[in-house]
């Protein structure tokens, strides 16, 4: 059996390298049966290339390295997205693959879809059925357009299974004969996977807290990387200056995502040389992402995994959007939605008290072994 694994991004990085774990442990466990092995064939399409965004996750997180790296890069995102399909389907048409395995909602998701479904091949998409409701933002229309094209939607929770529900998408359908019809089914989350193997590693591999001179609970951690947010001036500048105003009292470590350097760079570049106690750094491994969010006293972020991370860290999050897709994470009282207004960031982060309740959200860990069996036997069922 063979998958074609398409990733691009940063976020697809740590998702793609728990299923690619799991699909090792599976043949370790079947060479020496009846069963057939995977085989894995990875299509990276450069859309995060440089070393901090792109090569230090293939090796920190031991991912095969890509057969394919199409190198797109960056640019408009019909400009982009329209060169990847070309590419990925180029490859597939040599490949046949029985599946194509896409992650998340980026644009490498939806190019890997859109090429596949074009040639009949079925699709099977990690994180599917989340939605924020906001079609202005590129991620909300990839994440929508994949579920519809794919035949095996994996689930993280309930909710997303009832917002493809909502939208006529359900294997609660009639079955027919046509191998591409649809399955929802709820595995959990693979970047629960991701953060239980970091975590057994980052002791050992991540020394940033004492090179940044760092007590742990005793400064905050951003993330920025959102069009919604970068793209935006005044929502950019009000976050920025909350980030700057908190940073009068304690530490704020910023990784800087290269894309939000460059508008910042242009728009506010006096926040770039601040002698505040912001600290902005360049982008850092996934280990270390996790060393400077475990030991935060709290996050601020406008990413999804993060937001997830922080939940699982049991750290306090501040999600600098105004609306989220991991809706139970606010529900339970451990994220609150800020958007960019300055100073409800900057009075949530210096007041914020989480509840002494924290329920079990988005499986066990167990995530990637599920997606893996389930590929398995909806292929054998396939071809009887």
């Amino acid at each position: 059996m063979k998958i074609v694994t398409i990733i691009g991004a940063r976020p697809q990085f740590i998702k793609a390298a728990a299923v690619s774990r799991a699909i090792g442990r599976y043949n370790d466990q079947t060479s020496n049966s009846e069963h057939r092995t995977l085989n894995e064939v990875i299509i990276h399409t450069g859309q995060h290339y440089d070393e901090g965004m792109s090569a230090v996750f293939f090796r920190e997180l031991e991912i095969p390295e890509p057969l394919y790296n199409i190198g797109i890069g960056s640019g408009p995102h019909g400009q982009q997205t329209g060169r990847m399909i070309e590419a990925i389907e180029k490859l597939l048409m040599t490949e046949k693959p029985d599946w194509v395995l896409v992650y998340g909602d980026t644009n490498s998701t939806l190019a890997g879809a859109l090429a596949a479904a074009k040639l009949h091949i079925p699709v099977a998409h990690v994180e599917a059925g989340l939605r924020s409701f906001n079609r202005r933002m590129p991620e909300e229309i990839n994440r929508v357009l994949t579920d519809h094209l794919s035949t095996l939607l994996f689930c993280p929770s309930q909710v997303a299974v009832d917002n493809l529900a909502a939208e006529g998408i359900s294997s609660k359908r009639a079955p027919d004969s046509s191998p591409l019809t649809p399955q929802i089914l709820v595995v959990g989350d693979v970047m629960a996977d991701a953060l239980q193997f970091a975590a057994n590693k980052v002791d050992t591999n991540s020394d940033i807290l004492n090179c940044l001179g760092l007590k742990p609970h005793h400064y905050l951690l951003a993330t920025i990387h959102r069009a919604e947010n970068t793209d935006n001036p005044e929502r950019l500048g009000n976050i920025m200056s909350a980030l700057s105003e908190l940073a009068k009292r304690e530490p704020v470590v910023l990784p800087l995502h290269p894309r939000t350097k460059k508008i910042l760079t242009a728009s506010h570049p006096s926040v770039l040389v601040s002698d505040s106690l912001l600290r902005i750094i360049e982008p850092v491994g996934y280990f270390d992402v996790i060393a400077l969010a475990r030991s935060s006293r709290v996050i601020l972020t406008d990413s999804g995994g993060m937001q997830k991370e922080a939940y699982w860290l049991k750290v306090p999050c501040i999600t600098l959007r105004d609306e989220t897709e991991w809706v139970e994470t606010v529900e339970t009282g451990w994220n609150v939605l800020t958007g960019a207004d300055e100073k409800k960031i900057s009075n949530t982060a210096q007041n914020f008290t989480p509840p002494a309740e924290h329920p079990s959200l988005y499986g066990d860990g167990q995530a990637a072994k599920r997606v893996i069996d389930i590929l398995v036997e909806r292929t054998a069922d396939m071809r009887k």
